[in-house]
């Protein structure tokens, strides 16, 4: 039996430790800052990303992992004998997918995941499969198995300023206005690979987050097994408060805390809150 090796876009905003526990290798996206590329998470960190935005008034740029980024990264492992899995954001929201879906058919033995998702969205289904890769599962079992928790994910966000979304072309100047005058938070949920408007919340921050906890945690059936709590450069007691809220709806088996990447946090901005999980049900 080949050993199953799991490959991520740099998108899944995994932990370090989740990766290392997992042994699962990485794939950079790319941010461009000005004239200058990228590798998320290995040349730059989010830091950089605010630093850039406060300095320059304007958004980064990012990009998809070329055909060769993956043609490199699939031929590692192949040439050792071994199968792999890998996981692209969704292909609604680049081209990674596709790229990665040419470089694995001239490789073989690749099999490659639309999550249809984002961030931690995709996380979760990077950790369904190092669950059934323990089980001693083949690749293409995995990877079966996998594309049927796709649609099971959960992943929402809530953003506290708008800005990021106004300099992107996603919200004029004047509902932002509206929206910070009026203390809006709106609701982002990823549903069948697009982002979309999921709802909006009104008032203080903190309490904005407790509510949409509450609501998120509030839909049937949910899976146990874990939960994500995902968020750019959001203040450590604010994320406590989320932490203790969540446990305190839900019995999960693991609570995980994680930052989004240098690609994720381009879009959304700092101290933006998700709380992702799946459900055992469409």
């Amino acid at each position: 039996m080949s050993v199953v090796k799991i490959t991520v876009d740099s998108t899944c905003d995994l932990s370090p430790e989740l990766i290392d526990k997992h042994d699962i290798t990485v794939s950079p996206l790319y941010t461009i800052l000005g004239d200058k590329s990228y590798a998320d998470g290995v040349d730059i960190k989010p830091d950089g990303i605010y630093d850039f935005v406060s300095e320059n008034n304007i958004l980064p740029k990012t990009s998809a992992a070329s055909v060769e980024d993956y043609l490199s990264l699939f031929k590692t492992y192949v040439e050792k004998g071994m199968e792999v899995i890998h996981f692209n954001i969704s292909s609604d929201m680049s081209s990674s997918h596709q790229n990665a879906l040419i470089a694995a058919k001239e490789v073989g033995n690749v099999y490659v995941i639309d999550t249809l998702n984002l961030s931690t969205g995709s996380g979760l289904l990077v950790l369904d499969a190092a669950d059934y890769r323990a089980q001693g599962l083949g690749a293409a079992e995995i990877a079966e198995r996998v594309r049927a928790h796709v649609p099971l994910v959960r992943a929402s966000f809530v953003i506290d300023n708008l800005e990021y979304l106004r300099m992107g072309g996603r919200c004029s100047a004047v509902a932002m206005l509206g929206a910070n005058l009026l203390k809006i938070k709106p609701r982002i949920e990823v549903t069948n690979g697009k982002m979309g408007m999921g709802g909006k919340y009104r008032g203080m921050y903190d309490k904005v987050l407790l509510k949409y906890t509450e609501d998120m945690l509030s839909c049937p059936d949910i899976d146990t097994r874990r939960v994500f709590i995902t968020h750019t450069k959001c203040d450590e007691e604010l994320v406590k408060q989320v932490r203790e809220k969540v446990c305190s709806l839900i019995p999960f088996e693991e609570v995980y805390e994680t930052t989004a990447g240098c690609v994720i946090t381009s879009h959304c901005g700092p101290n933006t809150l998700g709380v992702l999980f799946e459900v055992k049900n469409q």
